[in-house]
C-alpha cells in the first residue's frame, strides 16, 4: 500500500506548508516514502556527503558553512561556522559532534517532525558536518519522551551503514565514523549543551561552568561541538549549493529559511518552514500560512519563540514600537529589546486571543521551570519555587498587591545569575508579563471573586472588565 504525503496523513492536527518561499528542508517532506532510506537516496539524498569527502577538504566544508551565514537553530542564534571554527584541532584528541535531539523547549515541536519524517537529512548532515570537524565519532542526543522517534532514527542510521554511508573508510577515503542514538531521561535541563555531554557521559545532567568550553574540553575532555537538529539538517543543502547561495536567503544576518512550530489559538497550526524576513503579520494572517485567528476573536499576545522569550502584546506583535513592520528574523524580533521586543528562539510561536488568562499562562510556565530546574545553582533552585508560589496565590485569588513587585524583584535576582540559561528562560517570561499586563495581574488582585473560575476570561474577556480597576482606583 502506497503511503500517503504527509500532509495529507496529518492535516486534521496540523499543517505542513509547502507553497511559499524557498524550501531546504521541507522541499522533499511530501515524496511518499521519503523516511526509507532507497526512497532519500533516489531524491538526491547523501549527494553532500559524496560532495564533501570527494572534492572538499573539512576546513572548505566549514568556510561553506560560515560563508552561509547558518544561525543556531536551537534558540541562542549563534553562527554555527564560526562554532565549528573554534574547535580544537591542535591537542591531537578525538573530536566528536553532538547533535541536540533534546526538544523540551514548551511550544518548539519542529525538530521531532524532521527527525520523524526525514531522518536520513539529520544523518547525512551529521556524516558531512562530522568530515568537516574530523569527528569520527559521533552522536544524537533525544529527548526521552521521543521513544517512537529515536526508534527511527535507529533503524536509518542502520540502513545508511548497510549502504556504506557509515562504518570505516566512507566511500573508500580514509574517513571513517561512527553514528550513535542516546536516549535521554526527560530533564529539559539537558538541552543545555553542557548538561547534555553530562548526561552522555552517564552522570547527572547539570550543566557544566564555562570555561572551558565543549569546542576544546566537551565529551570525556575531548573537543566536542553541540549543534540543534535544524542547524545540522541545513549543512547538506549548503554544501550541495554553496554557503554564497544560502547567505542569498532571508534578510541581512537572518539568513536561510527557519523552521516555526506554530501553535495556539490560530486556524491552521503546524511545522512550516520560511524564509526569514517575512513579515509576523503576512505570517499570521494568511491563507498560505496560520490563517488568522481561530473564531476571529482578538489577537491579544505572542510568544514568539518558544516559552522562554518575552510575551509580546498585540500592539507590538506586527510593528515595532518605532512603527516599522516586525519581522521574522532575529534582528527584528529583538528589536527594542525586551523593554518592546522578544526573540525569534527556537521558532516556537504561540499565539494568544482575547480570552487568555496572562497571569495563569505565566503560572504554567513558571511552574514548567520550577519542576526542571536541576537545583545545581541557588537563584535558579529557590526562585523558580518562588516564582511558581507567588504566581499561583495570584491566580487563584489570594494575592495581594505587593505580590506583583515581589515577582519583579524574584525575577530580577535570577537573571544572570546561574550557571546556565535556565535561570534567564524562568525569568524573562515573568518580567515581560509584568511589563506589558501589569493591570490583568492587579485585576486577579484586587477581584479575586472574578477569577476563581480557570475559564474566567473566556466569557469576559479582560478588556471588557479592564474599567473596574481604574473606577476602583479613584
Amino acid at each position: 500500500m502506497q503511503s500517503l504525503p504527509i500532509a495529507e496523513k496529518v492535516k486534521s492536527t496540523y499543517t505542513i506548508n509547502n507553497t511559499m518561499g524557498r524550501k531546504i528542508l521541507l522541499d522533499k517532506i511530501n515524496i511518499p516514502g521519503i523516511k526509507t532510506y532507497e526512497v532519500y537516496r533516489q531524491n538526491g539524498g547523501y549527494a553532500s556527503v559524496e560532495k564533501a569527502l570527494k572534492t572538499l577538504t573539512p576546513d572548505e566544508v566549514t568556510e561553506e558553512v560560515k560563508t552561509s551565514g547558518l544561525r543556531g537553530r536551537g534558540g541562542a542564534g549563534f553562527p554555527v561556522g564560526l562554532k565549528w571554527s573554534f574547535i580544537d584541532k591542535k591537542s591531537g584528541k578525538p573530536r566528536h559532534l553532538v547533535c541536540n535531539a533534546d526538544e523540551s523547549e514548551p511550544g518548539t515541536f519542529k525538530d521531532r517532525f524532521l527527525m520523524e519524517y526525514i531522518p536520513h537529512l539529520l544523518i547525512e548532515g551529521m556524516i558531512t558536518s562530522s568530515y568537516a570537524l574530523g569527528a569520527n565519532l559521533s552522536y544524537i542526543y533525544i529527548r526521552g519522551e521521543y521513544m517512537w522517534v529515536f526508534k527511527i532514527l535507529e533503524r536509518a542510521i542502520k540502513e545508511a551503514y548497510a549502504a556504506g554511508w557509515l562504518g570505516k573508510n566512507i566511500l573508500g577515503t580514509d574517513f571513517s565514523l561512527d553514528l550513535h542514538v542516546h536516549c535521554g531521561a526527560g530533564a529539559y535541563i539537558c538541552g543545555e549543551e553542557t548538561a547534555l555531554i553530562e548526561s552522555l557521559e552517564g552522570k547527572r545532567g547539570n550543566p557544566r561552568i564555562k570555561p572551558p568550553f565543549p569546542a576544546v574540553s566537551g565529551l570525556w575532555a575531548n573537543p566536542t561541538v553541540v549543534n540543534n537538529v535544524e542547524s545540522i539538517a541545513a549543512v547538506p543543502w549548503i554544501v550541495n549549493n554553496s554557503g554564497a547561495e544560502y547567505a542569498t536567503i532571508g534578510i541581512g544576518r537572518s539568513t536561510g529559511t527557519k523552521l516555526i512550530s506554530a501553535s495556539g489559538h490560530i486556524k491552521n497550526p503546524g511545522v512550516y518552514e520560511i524564509e526569514l524576513g517575512l513579515s509576523v503579520e503576512e505570517f499570521m494572517n494568511s491563507d498560505e500560512y496560520l490563517g488568522g485567528m481561530m473564531d476571529d476573536r482578538p489577537l491579544k499576545a505572542l510568544v514568539p519563540g518558544g516559552s522562554s522569550v518575552p510575551i509580546l502584546p498585540a500592539h507590538l506583535i506586527n510593528k515595532t514600537a518605532n512603527g516599522e513592520d516586525r519581522l521574522m528574523s532575529y534582528e527584528s524580533l529583538s528589536d527594542g529589546g525586551f523593554a518592546t521586543g522578544s526573540m525569534l528562539g527556537s521558532g516556537g510561536f504561540i499565539v494568544y486571543n482575547d480570552t487568555t488568562c496572562i497571569v495563569r499562562n505565566t503560572w504554567n510556565f513558571s511552574r514548567f521551570y520550577h519542576h526542571e530546574s536541576c537545583g545545581q545553582c541557588s537563584p535558579c533552585r529557590e526562585g523558580t519555587g518562588w516564582l511558581e508560589k507567588v504566581l499561583h496565590r495570584i491566580e487563584n485569588g489570594h494575592g495581594r498587591m505587593e505580590d506583583i513587585d515581589l515577582l519583579w524583584d524574584i525575577q530580577s535576582k535570577i537573571e544572570g545569575n546561574t550557571i546556565c540559561p535556565l535561570g534567564d528562560a524562568a525569568a524573562w517570561p515573568v518580567a515581560a508579563a509584568i511589563r506589558h499586563f501589569r493591570d490583568e495581574f492587579e485585576f486577579h488582585v484586587r477581584f479575586p471573586e472574578k477569577i476563581k473560575n480557570r475559564d474566567h476570561f473566556v466569557n469576559e474577556p479582560f478588556e471588557k472588565v479592564r474599567h473596574l480597576i481604574s473606577k476602583q482606583t479613584v
